[in-house]
């Protein structure tokens, strides 16, 4: 394990009251390794650079544990598996789902499940519009959606009652919260603090209202 990473990996989780046993951080930074040597033909992320994934990936996802609730959590549009493989490592005790429709995105978290034997974690390969879970999901968590609308809109079939929107955010969303359906219900927008990282970030916290399908 790579002495510096795994450093900075522990300074990180400390200042944001987490506490890793030895088998989780290896898991997470076999899972950056992997990362880096998919990346060279996949094209996964745009952060190369080993310790900026410690804290624009790994961190970056952490910062949100605190305020995740549900024992069944979707993360949908994960991409390279972001947040949703860190919080499974995190969190064994409870079912992630990882959605995405991209093929070789999903072809690489299959790789990581295999390889972090993740038993907690699993990928779906297609569209959230057309994605039906056999059962729904206590927490819907994303930070691909380019609106909290748009987020609303397509996932609302995935929640569950009395379920929870988790949005990962930049800067304050002043204006997606304004755009907002009156169903819909902001519960909380939590200020994060990610160690080593100068940039804002938000975790915007919604509920559905009314639970009838649109239209």
């Amino acid at each position: 394990m790579d002495t510096v990473l795994r450093t900075e990996l522990q300074r990180g989780c400390e200042t944001l009251g987490l506490a890793l046993d030895l088998r989780q951080e290896k898991k997470l930074l076999a899972y950056l390794e992997l990362l880096g040597k998919w990346n060279n033909a996949y094209n996964l992320t745009a952060v190369r650079e080993p310790g900026q994934m410690v804290t624009r990936h790994l961190l970056d996802s952490l910062a949100v544990a605190p305020y995740l609730r549900g024992d069944r959590v979707i993360d949908v549009g994960t991409g390279a598996g972001l947040p949703g493989i860190p919080l499974a490592i995190l969190y064994p005790q409870r079912d992630f789902s990882l959605l995405d429709s991209n093929g070789k995105k999903t072809r690489f978290l299959f790789q990581v499940k295999t390889a972090l034997r993740l038993d907690n974690m699993q990928v779906h390969h297609q569209r959230v519009e057309s994605f039906r879970p056999s059962e729904p999901f206590d927490a819907v968590i994303s930070r691909a959606f380019a609106s909290l609308a748009d987020m609303v809109a397509d996932c609302r079939h995935l929640l569950a009652d009395n379920g929870c929107f988790f949005a990962m955010k930049g800067t304050y969303p002043e204006q997606e919260i304004a755009a907002l359906d009156p169903s819909c219900q902001v519960i909380a927008v939590n200020s994060l603090e990610v160690p080593g990282l100068s940039e804002q970030r938000h975790l915007v916290e919604l509920m559905m209202l009314n639970r009838g399908e649109p239209g």
